[in-house]
C-alpha cells in the first residue's frame, strides 16, 4: 500500500467517525422514555434534536380550534380559526374573518379580526360540563374597502377626525359553558363551547366619556357564538 492511499483511507476512516454522530441512524427510545424525554437527555443524536425540535414547531402551527361568531362589530356572521397555549390552556388567538351585509351601503364587505382570549378558570360542573366564568381579552378589527383610511386623508383639516376608520380596537367580557363529547361519539370536534361576549371600541368609549346623553346600549356591543375544540 503506497502512502497516498494509505492517507485516502485514513481520511475517509476519519470522516466516517465524525459524521456519525450527527447524521447517524435513528435509534430506538428506551423503554419508559417518550420522545420528548430524550430531547433532555444525550440519548439523541443532534441531528436528530434538531428533527424533534422541527415537528413540534410545525404541529404548534396547526390550529386547535374552529370559531363561529355573531355579531360584536366584527360582522353579521365572523368563521375563524384559533390556537390554545398556557399551563392550563387559558390564553387564545384567533383569526377570524366576517361577513357585512350591505344593509344601506352600495354592497356587502369583508372583515378581518386578530382576537386574544384569556380565560382565568374553568369550574367542572360534571364529567363532561364545565364553565368559564370570565372571559377577557381584546381584538383588532378591520373593513376591507378603499373608503376606510388609517391615516386622515388631506381633504380634512389637520386632526378633524383624530382616528383612524381602518382599524378599530375592542375590549370584552364574556362567560362561557363547555361540552366535552365522550370520544365514542366524536365526529367533528371534542369539545364545544356557547359563548356570549360584551364588547365596546376605542371610538365608543370616547364618544361615551364626551356625549352625556349616551346610553350603554349606544357604546356596548353583545355578541354570542360556539367554539370548537378540535385537537
Amino acid at each position: 500500500m503506497t502512502m497516498k492511499q494509505w492517507n485516502f483511507k485514513f481520511l475517509a476512516l476519519l470522516v466516517i467517525l465524525l459524521a456519525g454522530p450527527v447524521y447517524g441512524q435513528q435509534t430506538e427510545i428506551p423503554a419508559g422514555q417518550t420522545e420528548a424525554d430524550t430531547l433532555k437527555t444525550p440519548f439523541m443524536y443532534r441531528y436528530d434534536r434538531r428533527l424533534e425540535r422541527y415537528k413540534r414547531r410545525f404541529n404548534s402551527l396547526i390550529p386547535q380550534t374552529n370559531v363561529l361568531q355573531m355579531y360584536g362589530d366584527m360582522g353579521l356572521v365572523s368563521v375563524g380559526i384559533g390556537w390554545d397555549y398556557g399551563k392550563r390552556e387559558q390564553w387564545e388567538t384567533n383569526l377570524l374573518l366576517g361577513f357585512i351585509p350591505k344593509y344601506n351601503s352600495d354592497k356587502m364587505r369583508l372583515s378581518f379580526t386578530l382576537k386574544q382570549n384569556y380565560t382565568p378558570w374553568s369550574f367542572s360542573v360534571s364529567d363532561v360540563v364545565s364553565i368559564e366564568p370570565l372571559i377577557t381579552g381584546m381584538y383588532l378589527n378591520t373593513v376591507f374597502g378603499h373608503q376606510f383610511w388609517t391615516h386622515e386623508p388631506d381633504r380634512y383639516p389637520q386632526g378633524y377626525y383624530g382616528f383612524s376608520t381602518r382599524v378599530r380596537i375592542h375590549l370584552f367580557l364574556g362567560q362561557s359553558v363547555t361540552l366535552s363529547i365522550p370520544p365514542e361519539r366524536r365526529f367533528f370536534a371534542k369539545a364545544v363551547s356557547a359563548f356570549y361576549e360584551v364588547s365596546t371600541c376605542d371610538l365608543y368609549v370616547v364618544s361615551a366619556f364626551t356625549n352625556s346623553y349616551l346610553k350603554p346600549h349606544d357604546y356596548l356591543r353583545l355578541s354570542f357564538g360556539l367554539r370548537f375544540k378540535i385537537l
